[in-house]
């Protein structure tokens, strides 16, 4: 069974900065466009940020935009989402996943990040 498994979160103060990391047990990981994605309590999980199968092309939902940067490496079948000047409003389990619905791996545990003074 595929594994998809996030890490990297934490507690960090407003403003400060966090480096997230998805490692996939998957070879198929090298052909698909993958995504960040977060979930709140209560809320539907939502994605925040895409990247191609070859790294060439990002997206970014409107609330990561010039501050999240999504990378992959796939050598090491690894994809990586650098996140700064954190806001509270960022608090939530981010998980990682193929961009596409119909190609969904198995879902992680996720990594909790709290933003919080």
């Amino acid at each position: 069974q595929v594994q998809l498994v996030e890490s990297g979160g934490g507690l960090v103060q407003p403003g400060g900065s966090l480096r997230l990391s998805c490692a996939a047990s998957a070879f198929t990981f090298r052909r698909y466009a993958m995504s960040w994605y977060r979930q709140v309590p209560g809320q539907e999980r939502e994605p925040v940020a895409t990247i191609s199968s070859t790294g060439g092309a990002t997206s970014y939902a409107d609330s990561g935009k010039g501050r999240f940067t999504i990378s992959r490496d796939n050598a090491k079948l690894t994809m990586y989402l650098q996140m700064n000047n954190l806001k509270p409003e960022d608090t939530a389990v981010y998980y990682c996943n193929a961009a596409r619905s119909n190609l969904y791996y198995t879902w992680g545990q996720g990594t909790q990040v709290i933003v919080s003074s």
